[in-house]
């Protein structure tokens, strides 16, 4: 009677499995690391890594692509410092006090949230492609002679590679990102930097 029950138990965990495979969701979860720097340049240092939660959902399949739009919280750990300090102009305010405070090295910590778009064009049933551009608000805590401490905005234009194993599937994007805040702030000459990001995310 045990051994009945067992294999009852068991067949119907195999159909339950068949019907979950069949019935893939259009839903994503994953998490990401990433890091990068500013492009060479004269006037800033800017390093930065960061980690992301994201949520995936395929909005459209189509022969040749797939469309899905990605939302991502983020929190990015940047370490900041002015290299020519002529940039800080004589006419500001106090003008050599703020010099020696930006060539001093600084931590920046910025909380984002970016909303994506990606149009992903698959390979193989394993490999896949993908261009993924997104924006998004973000605070920051730190202000520098490029930006103005609170409110301001996240842009990233990337290229993504990647691999699925089951419901499983690892990525590697690199990115370039701009961070500005629009002129809401007294300085906005921003940050751009070049970015590698290495993720994965569970089909539910």
């Amino acid at each position: 009677m045990i051994q009945k029950q067992i294999f009852f138990i068991a067949v119907l965990l195999a159909v339950f499995q068949i019907q979950a495979q069949e019935k893939n969701s259009n839903y994503r979860i994953g998490l990401s690391y990433g890091f990068g720097s500013e492009f060479s340049n004269t006037d800033y240092t800017f390093e930065n890594h960061f980690y992301k939660a994201q949520l995936y959902y395929k909005i459209k399949e189509t022969k040749n692509f797939e469309y899905e739009v990605l939302v991502q919280p983020e929190i990015n750990f940047g370490k900041h410092q002015l290299l020519n300090f002529y940039f800080v102009k004589p006419e500001a305010p106090n003008y050599q006090q703020k010099r020696d405070e930006y060539t001093r090295l600084k931590d920046v910590r910025e909380y984002v949230l970016n909303i994506g778009f990606i149009v992903r064009k698959p390979i193989d049933k394993i490999f896949s492609v993908y261009v993924l551009g997104s924006v998004g608000p973000l605070i920051t805590d730190t202000e520098t002679e490029r930006m103005s401490k609170g409110f301001a905005f996240a842009d990233v234009l990337a290229v993504g590679f990647t691999a699925s194993c089951h419901k499983f599937q690892f990525d590697i994007r690199p990115s370039l990102r701009h961070v500005s805040n629009a002129g809401l702030g007294s300085s906005n000459a921003g940050y751009n930097t070049k970015n590698i990001e290495f993720g994965i995310s569970y089909q539910l």
